[in-house]
């Protein structure tokens, strides 16, 4: 056996047992604070919504777990399976060698992922979120959705996969370095076009209605000198009746978009509180910050790449025995998830402490009871538990746990 492949079966093992652990750690801690409601929430959520949130919980990270192997068993079966190389031999015999052979190979592969993951989110949606009753989608608009989901990712991910893959066997050593720039720009311009362009694909945006509400949020954008295209009620209830709320797009595009399902249940100064939560993180860079982060690590990736598929053991030692450029493509994402995992703390740690300081700014531009209550209310509408592990939390979740944010906000509280 190849060093590599003793090393890329013992880091897949090792951290699929760790996310394995961690999910079945999540289900016995949910469980066992089931039968009570945290002392510090007593009296404002009722026993039977606690309940409800634990068993939503549970069910998600049952799924998870099945998510977890299925990741696995994938992984395994394109490599050492040897599930790649029929598909390259395939693509070969059909179009012979070049970038037509190339996009087919990598186009079949996400289209082959892609149907073996359905039938979870199909348990997800009609199974899960319809067993608590959040789901409101129909099968046809599943489907619809699908559709325009595979069209819209052909029409944006086709045109970048070739430019990359025509780099890579064209541009020299340094393919990787124009790789990286027509990354950037394609996010740049995805980024600028989602709120357009995109989104309305999906869902119905209409502005916001004249009222106490967007007088307030006029207000609030005047404090922090914020300059928006439009406020816009998004029709989510269409789908789900999760409430949510989201600034979009960059620049004079930006967009504050409310969710339908969050006017109705939030009352104008929560609303206000929660938008203030959103406008912090433009105001303290957090969104530019984050881009740059991917930006950072997607060039040492492409980097990494680069190196690698000049490495005639990389092929070998992953089961390919005809090596390209679409192969060390395909390989690298297959192969690089079980060796960033540690990764996960640190990015989960980064985010919690934007999602803090976000807090922060807006309880310094709205009352900090006001986004305590909001933080109460999407709690129990999206039946969000109370009690999660703190170590699966840690390793995982980009938002501290309930508790500790309301914790903090009544510090900021005038006395």
């Amino acid at each position: 056996m190849h060093p590599f492949t003793a090393l890329f079966l013992a880091v897949l093992a090792a951290t699929t047992a760790i996310r394995l652990w961690l999910d079945l750690r999540h289900i016995h801690h949910v469980n066992a604070r089931r039968g009570a409601v945290p002392a510090e929430f007593s009296g404002v959520i009722e026993l039977a919504q606690h309940q409800k949130a634990a068993d939503y919980t549970v069910a998600k990270t049952k799924l998870s777990l099945v998510h977890t192997l299925l990741d696995a068993a994938l992984v395994i079966a394109f490599t050492l399976g040897g599930g790649l190389q029929a598909l390259i031999e395939f693509w070969h015999g059909a179009f012979g060698a070049g970038l037509v052979e190339a996009v087919a190979l990598v186009a079949s592969v996400v289209l082959i992922v892609g149907a073996l993951e359905l039938p979870l989110s199909v348990y997800r949606v009609f199974g899960i979120e319809s067993r608590f009753g959040f789901n409101r989608m129909s099968a046809a608009m599943f489907v619809s959705d699908l559709v325009k989901q595979l069209l819209v990712t052909a029409a944006l991910g086709l045109p970048l996969l070739l430019l990359v893959l025509w780099l890579m066997e064209k541009a020299g050593a340094y393919w990787w370095l124009y790789a990286w720039a027509a990354w950037v720009l394609f996010n740049l311009l995805v980024v600028a076009l989602y709120p357009t362009l995109i989104a309305p694909l999906f869902n119905k945006f209409s502005p916001l209605e004249e009222g106490e509400l967007k007088r307030r949020v006029e207000r609030l954008l005047e404090r922090c000198g914020f300059r928006s295209q439009g406020l816009y009620v998004m029709d989510s209830s269409r789908r789900s009746s999760h409430g949510n709320a989201y600034f979009t797009g960059f620049g004079r595009a930006k967009r504050i978009v409310l969710f339908d399902t969050l006017l109705a249940r939030l009352e104008p100064p929560e609303v206000e509180a929660v938008l203030a939560h959103e406008l912090g993180h433009f105001r303290l860079r957090h969104v530019a910050k984050r881009l740059i982060w991917s930006f950072a690590t997607s060039l040492a990736a492409l980097a990494l790449l680069g190196w690698l598929m000049e490495q005639e053991w990389f092929y070998a030692a992953l089961g390919v025995t005809t090596p390209s450029t679409a192969a060390a493509l395909i390989l690298f994402f297959l192969v690089a998830p079980p060796f960033l995992l540690p990764l996960r703390p640190l990015a989960a740690y980064y985010s919690r402490r934007h999602e803090f300081e976000a807090d922060a700014y807006a309880a310094r531009h709205t009352p900090a009871s006001s986004l305590v209550s909001a933080l109460l209310k999407l709690y129990k509408d999206n039946a969000a538990t109370l009690t999660p592990d703190p170590l699966r939390s840690a390793f995982y979740d980009s938002h501290p746990p309930v508790g500790l944010r309301i914790a903090r906000l009544k510090q900021a509280e005038p006395t």
